[in-house]
């Protein structure tokens, strides 16, 4: 029986005719509803016919999350008076409730993704809803595309409608509209009811979250905010948080409120999330949930909004090869879609965790996961789609360049692509399974060495990282998933059952399905380091003999190879791709104050990875300002493990580079960073020899060579040359030096074996090789540029040429008769005269010696003369004789 009632009451009705008619004509349309108008569950039921509007028609709607797959779906059914499973329907990953009869089914983007690739035409699908397209998340944006493609090549009658209630509707009008124009717009009237907003910001400063750390200070008062919620306002109370670990901190802040405290997230139980989306039985409720609830959900009883402003995002290092969750400053679309909760059923209030003037420095749209995120799923399904490039796929932003080469590097290392980037047949296997290509490859070469069913298992660990609880050691967290009976060991033994499946063991049910099955329990533990041994032949006897850690770190290694790590002391370690890496409570990450995995066996410096030779690291994370990455999990392994999952990056060869200020030449056998083994080398190329050496000037200097001062005074004329006359004089700076180093420094490179050769190369000869001699105006240096001058006293003066212009130190007496200041560079640059007391000590400074002489010389005189009385301080210098001697042995001269 449909419930009339209920659907009259949704505003979205209004915008109906609008919507049929736009599909009716061109074919795509953007929806903009306000939350709360019916968008998600009365569009779908309308567009399908089962609401007594138009012909019958299959609708297949998208969700962004499993948790709002399954309540639109059961809203839609509750609407028709009927049970989920029957007319209206739903399929996310490891569960599917549609039958023969189902007009509206509800799927997550993730599997509408992988219909697409098995069935382009989506035979027998009318009309596709992408709802909430506005969170940009990379599986809507990349079904967006290839359901583009698929109305312009294969089905141009198949209808498309982009859906959400705060969105860049001009960016998906064009996008849907293509060639053709802009797609239309329709809009619904929102006529939720109004939110209050109270600005709550902390009292005190908190420091800004950075990776997966959010200052306790903050969660403290997000904790203080929602009991003076409860105190001020009435109904329930929904209160937005960035994830699992928050919720709990917040949770435990908020015991002996006089009110049901429940959690909502993507890991929770599917009853859990029934619960609190079906209603409240009189209690009042607190419900702590992630952003799962911003959108296509109506919490019943919800009054109040309190939130955190934060959200937790995928962000990738492709420097370092992490990839990791990052807590950021949710946008103001998300601020608008979490308040709107408030206002779905009465009245309002919003409380916001910061200020008023904050608000308006918020990003206005979350940044869309193509710009930031991991693109080797993308990629793949790029592959597998038939455009490698991505090039004719139409996006609303282009995926950027330097990840999707980096995203095809891994895919093809992983044999997915081939040389061209299409996909092989085993990338086209890899995309089937569901996972992430780097899980696929473990899991599709990880059962022929393990057997399907164990690789299965460590692969659906990997797939979804498990509680903090569970520790930080894989191989016991793997044990911990067969034991426990809690919510993630159920989901973990439903998504092991399908991965088994997929690589090919129909009968794995009775492995991960049981809480011990046949697997070994925590006590046939091999022990760490233990080698795969037998369990490389294939799959029999000697897979199933196989530690649990054997097994764990294969698995771990072969989905991240570059991950591998070797211990280099307290904890720390050195991954294969070059970046230090730390367990909890071991160097940087014990320094910064981070969290740690407290599990079974010991979490924090009880951690007995902390322990290992070496280890593959399948998740870890760099925090903000962080030397190494943070190991969250990782397994146990011994080096030819390491070396055999790895062995794309194993090399060997000579090593002749510069290395703590000295020539170091080897042999070395390397895995990627990892310095496996090495012996000195007793010939090195000599070439090799040369470039260690050239990298060594380049990185030290000019200074490992013997510079006297006539070697440091002939590259100082050289350069005062090349800056006022320029060719043929060369320029001797460092980078035109080291541009030219063969050319003047080329025979002494050669001899060159260490820092001592160098240190007795003499500068100065090996730079007069640069002098213009082939021209002959080498032959003038001396003369353009005198290292001395002579002065009318006799004495021979060294010039310096360090400074812009050209000095000359010399005694004011020795002067004496000289009309003009010298002039150097062929008469083109006076030189800038010091003009020294008898004792050596500036007097004057001077360009123009005639000019000095008529206006400075008297009152320098009247200065000195009194100070030094013996020396000749004549009336007219520019007629008197030069000296050095005093007036009494001129006299007696």
């Amino acid at each position: 029986m449909i419930r009339r009632d209920a659907l009259d009451q949704l505003p979205v009705r209004t915008a109906l005719p609008a919507l049929r008619a736009a599909l009716d004509g061109p074919g795509t349309a953007v929806l903009c509803a306000p939350p709360g108008t019916g968008k998600t569950t009365l569009v779908p039921l309308d567009l399908a016919g089962l609401t007594g509007e138009g012909p019958v028609r299959r609708v297949l709607v998208a969700e962004p999350r499993r948790i709002a797959a399954r309540a639109a779906a059961r809203r839609m059914a509750w609407l028709l008076g009927e049970r989920v499973g029957e007319r209206v329907g739903f399929t996310v990953r490891g569960e599917r409730r549609a039958g023969p009869r189902t007009t509206v089914e509800v799927v997550t983007t993730g599997v509408l993704l992988q219909r697409l690739q098995r069935d382009p035409e989506l035979a027998g699908v009318d009309v596709v809803v992408l709802d909430e397209c506005h969170e940009r998340h990379l599986d809507a944006d990349t079904s967006a595309a290839f359901l583009l493609d698929v109305r312009e090549t294969l089905r141009p009658e198949l209808r498309l409608v982009a859906a959400s209630a705060t969105t860049d509707a001009e960016g998906w009008a064009r996008l849907l509209g293509g060639q053709e124009g802009a797609a239309p717009v329709v809009e619904a009237a929102g006529v939720s009811h109004p939110v209050g907003v109270v600005w709550a910001p902390p009292e005190r400063p908190v420091r800004p979250a950075h990776g997966m750390r959010v200052d306790p200070a903050l969660l403290a008062h997000v904790g203080a905010v929602v009991r003076r919620a409860l105190r001020e306002q009435t109904g329930d109370v929904l209160c937005f948080l960035p994830g699992v670990g928050e919720i709990g901190r917040v949770a435990g802040e908020l015991a002996g409120v006089e009110a049901e405290v429940l959690q909502v997230h993507g890991r929770a139980p599917a009853e859990v999330q029934d619960a609190v989306l079906a209603g409240g039985s009189g209690v009042r409720r607190v419900v702590l949930a992630t952003s799962v609830a911003e959108s296509s959900l109506t919490v019943p009883g919800v009054r109040v909004v309190v939130d955190s402003g934060l959200a937790r995002v995928p962000r990738t290092d492709h420097a370092r090869g992490l990839s990791a969750l990052t807590t950021v400053r949710a946008s103001r679309a998300a601020g608008r879609q979490r308040a709107g909760r408030a206002g779905r059923e009465a009245p309002g209030v919003v409380y916001r965790c910061w200020s008023e003037g904050e608000d308006g420095r918020l990003p206005a749209f979350p940044d869309p996961e193509i710009k930031v995120a991991d693109l080797t799923a993308f990629a793949l399904q790029s592959a597998c789609w038939g455009d490698p490039t991505a090039g004719g796929l139409a996006l609303l932003d282009a995926p950027p360049a330097g990840a999707l080469a980096a995203a095809r590097e891994v895919l093809t290392a992983i044999g997915a692509v081939d040389e061209a980037g299409r996909a092989t047949g085993r990338g086209a296997r890899m995309a089937r399974i569901g996972l992430h290509p780097r899980l696929a490859r473990a899991l599709l070469d990880g059962a022929p060495e393990v057997g399907a069913r164990r690789a299965a298992e460590v692969v659906a660990l990997l797939s979804e990282e498990p509680p903090r609880a569970y520790g930080d050691d894989l191989a016991a967290a793997w044990r911990t998933a067969r034991r426990g009976g809690d919510a993630y060991g159920a989901r973990w033994r439903q998504e092991a059952r399908r991965l088994a499946s997929a690589a090919g063991e129909p009968s794995a049910g009775s492995g991960a399905g049981g809480r011990g099955g046949s697997a070994p329990d925590a006590g046939q533990d091999a022990g760490a380091g233990a080698g795969v041994g037998g369990g490389r032949t294939g799959g029999g006897g000697g897979a199933a003999a196989a530690s649990d850690d054997a097994v764990a770190g294969l698995v771990a290694a072969l989905a991240f190879p570059e991950r591998v790590a070797r211990a280099r002391g307290a904890g720390s370690f050195l991954m294969v791709s070059g970046t230090g890496a730390d367990v909890a409570g071991a160097g940087t990450g014990a320094q910064a104050g981070w969290g740690h995995r407290a599990g079974s066996v010991g979490g924090g410096g009880g951690s007995r990875l902390r322990d290992a030779g070496w280890l593959a690291v399948a998740v870890a994370d760099r925090p903000v300002a962080a030397v190494s990455a943070r190991v969250r999990l990782a397994a146990v392994i011994d080096e030819e493990t390491a070396c055999a999952a790895a062995r794309a990056l194993h090399s060997s060869g000579e090593e002749v580079r510069w290395s703590d200020g000295d020539v170091v030449a080897r042999s070395v056998t390397r895995l990627g960073a990892i310095e496996l083994a090495a012996r000195p080398l007793s010939a090195p190329d000599p070439g090799l020899l040369r470039e260690a050496v050239v990298s060594g000037l380049r990185r030290e200097g000019f200074g490992l060579l013997r510079w006297s001062a006539a070697a440091t005074s002939l590259r100082q004329r050289m350069a005062f040359l090349h800056r006022e006359l320029g060719a043929p004089w060369p320029d001797v700076s460092d980078t035109a030096l080291l541009e030219r180093v063969e050319e003047w420094l080329g025979v002494e490179l050669g001899r060159a074996r260490r820092r001592a050769d160098l240190a007795r190369v003499d500068a100065g000869q090996a730079l007069g090789r640069l002098l213009p001699w082939a021209s002959g105006d080498a032959a003038r240096f001396d003369e353009l540029a005198p290292e001395r001058i002579e002065v009318p006293s006799g004495s021979r003066v060294r010039v310096d040429y360090g400074g812009e212009q050209p000095v000359l130190a010399v005694k004011l007496q020795e002067l004496f008769g000289l009309q003009e200041s010298p002039r150097v560079a062929g008469g083109r640059v006076p030189v800038l005269v010091h003009l020294l007391s008898p004792a050596g000590r500036p007097a004057a400074v001077t360009a123009d010696l005639a000019s000095f002489w008529r206006d400075g010389y008297r009152s320098v005189r009247a200065e000195l003369r009194g100070r030094y009385p013996k020396h000749p301080w004549p009336e007219d210098p520019s007629a008197a004789e030069p000296t050095r001697h005093t007036s009494a042995r001129l006299k007696r001269g």
